[in-house]
């Protein structure tokens, strides 16, 4: 009996062990790194440094606070094919594919075209994003309620208070300084950043109606001509007779060296770079009037099949839209937020006391881009 007794024991160490190995193999199957029950959902975006920045930041605390989600972030920076992500999605579309894209930041533009091209975007209210009723609603008009405007910024004027002290208030007065002061105005190539854009199309609009922002007929551009012919105007009183920077930094840079006195730029590039100290602290912001266009980014959700990827980007987007974000969003992406000023503190509302003045948004779709060709055609080739 002492040999099956010694077997019993055997089997038995054996089936502890197997037990011990299955028990470890459970727990491990719970650990952090397994995401077998997690959703996981992408989010495509683009921009400057300071947005995939914000991205990095955020999307840790997001998935901290939501343990049963994974967001893989896809950031491509401007300039460098941000488009291709709206042709992979319009293309899935008409193919019937999923793109793999869950949540994409993009423009009003980017709105439009979307739903002209199959609806590829899907209805977002307070239903299914409770935060969105938070929303200025000034920044809703045009959304067509598929997507979420988390934050904004606009081109202001950028000027240095030691060398200007007629400081424009208005656009006409903006347009006098420019031909007392040559050489000391620049805007950059409006293909290469929308401060240099904002001027361009403002500077157009400036000589329409009212409301012909809105229009997306192109027989408006009919009417483009007396604006063009004040860009020609104005062209050899820019900085070295009609030099135009390469990108929104490259206007800030010459303000930065002191070669010119005053340019467009984005509210958020320009308060940042004081802040930081990349920009003197002689360097002041104002918005003139008309005002220079502006807008808010937008967060829109692909009309995909998979609920559960839907209800976890909705999620994500709701969280956006609280305070704890928006306050990253002003603090150091220097961004407006996207929720009602009067739901953040006073020393939040206070930074941007010099640019709280408005903006204008361009609705006119595809015509931007055209109105660029057409800079390029008759300004930038004189």
């Amino acid at each position: 009996m002492k040999w099956f007794n010694g077997v019993k024991q055997i089997v038995t160490g054996v089936i502890i062990g197997l037990s011990a190995l299955s028990l470890v193999a459970c727990s491990s199957g719970n650990d952090e790194g397994d995401t077998s029950d997690k959703t996981e959902i992408s989010l495509y975006s683009s921009g400057s440094k300071n947005v995939e920045e914000f991205w990095e930041e955020v999307i840790p605390m997001f998935e901290e606070e939501h343990d049963h989600i994974e967001v893989e972030f896809v950031f491509v920076p401007s300039g460098t094919g941000g488009q291709s992500t709206m042709d992979r999605i319009l293309a899935a579309n008409e193919s019937g594919n999923d793109s793999g894209v869950d949540i994409y930041e993009g423009s009003l533009e980017d709105i439009l075209r979307g739903k002209e091209d199959g609806d590829i975007f899907y209805p977002l209210t307070s239903n299914n994003i409770e935060n969105l009723s938070n929303v200025q609603e000034s920044n809703l008009a045009g959304a067509n309620d598929l997507a979420v405007p988390y934050r904004a910024s606009s081109v202001v004027l950028a000027y240095n208070e030691e060398t200007v002290t007629d400081i424009p208030d208005t656009a006409e007065e903006l347009y006098q300084w420019i031909k007392d002061h040559p050489g000391r105005f620049a805007y950059n190539d409006p293909s290469t950043g929308g401060a240099g854009s904002s001027f361009v199309l403002s500077t157009v609009y400036n000589q329409l109606e009212e409301g012909a922002m809105d229009i997306q007929d192109e027989s408006i551009m009919e009417e483009w001509g007396k604006g063009f012919d004040l860009l020609n105007e104005l062209a050899p009183n820019m900085y070295q007779e009609g030099v135009y920077p390469k990108k929104n930094q490259g206007t800030l840079d010459l303000l930065a060296n002191g070669e010119v006195d005053m340019i467009p730029a984005w509210s958020d590039m320009a308060l940042e770079q004081i802040n930081k100290g990349l920009l003197p602290e002689s360097i002041k912001l104002k918005q003139i009037q008309p005002a220079f266009t502006g807008g808010p980014s937008y967060l829109m959700l692909a009309n995909n099949d998979d609920e559960a990827r839907k209800e976890a980007a909705e999620e994500l987007l709701n969280y956006v839209l609280t305070t704890d974000v928006q306050e990253i969003v002003i603090d150091q992406m220097y961004g407006y937020p996207g929720i009602k000023w009067d739901l953040l503190s006073e020393e939040d509302q206070e930074k941007f006391a010099d640019v709280m003045d408005g903006y204008r948004i361009f609705n006119g779709g595809e015509l931007g881009g055209k109105l660029t060709e057409q800079w390029q055609k008759e300004v930038a080739a004189q």
